[in-house]
Order: C-alpha cells, then sequence, then structure tokens
C-alpha cells in the first residue's frame, strides 16, 4: 500500500491527484474513492489542506499516467469532515 497526499482536485469534475513522497503523481476518479467524496472535495477546498491517503497503483492504460485505486483518507478513519476535528490542523 503507498501512501501520499492529495494535491490537487478539479470541482465537479470528480477526480483528483495524489503525490507520492518521492514525487510521482498519480489520477484517481470518485470511483476509485474509499469514502464520502463530496466531504472529501468540501475539506480539500474549504481548508486548503493536502489530504493524507493511502492507495494501490491500478494497472496502467497505454499512454496514460499512473493512476491510483482504493484511495483511502488516513486523517480520519471514519471518513468524516475535518470540521468534526479542527484542532489537528493548529
Amino acid at each position: 500500500m503507498k501512501q501520499g497526499t492529495i494535491i490537487r482536485m478539479v470541482a465537479g469534475r470528480n477526480f483528483a491527484f495524489v503525490r507520492e513522497p518521492d514525487g510521482s503523481e498519480y489520477f484517481f476518479h470518485r470511483d476509485d474513492f474509499n469514502g464520502h467524496w463530496n466531504d472529501l472535495e468540501r475539506d480539500f477546498f474549504q481548508y486548503n489542506v493536502n489530504i493524507p491517503v493511502s492507495f494501490e497503483e491500478a494497472v496502467q492504460r497505454k499512454g496514460k499516467g499512473l493512476r491510483a485505486h482504493r484511495v483511502t483518507r488516513l486523517d480520519f478513519p471514519n471518513q468524516g469532515s475535518v470540521e468534526l476535528n479542527t484542532r489537528q490542523l493548529a
């Protein structure tokens, strides 16, 4: 299982990008996320923070970049909102 942070989300398009500590970037679609996508999107844009995740590398399609699947938030095991745990941001 790999780990990284969500560095970019495209509002309304249902996809995002994860960066590993070594700088590798992975694309993932909403269908590859284990949790509440709307909470993830809201937390990312409202708090402007990089959200830590774990993921598996998906089989690449020819000519496409790296792709992640089974993406899971690491900051809140219950997939809850940052609003519930704002003390962690201080």
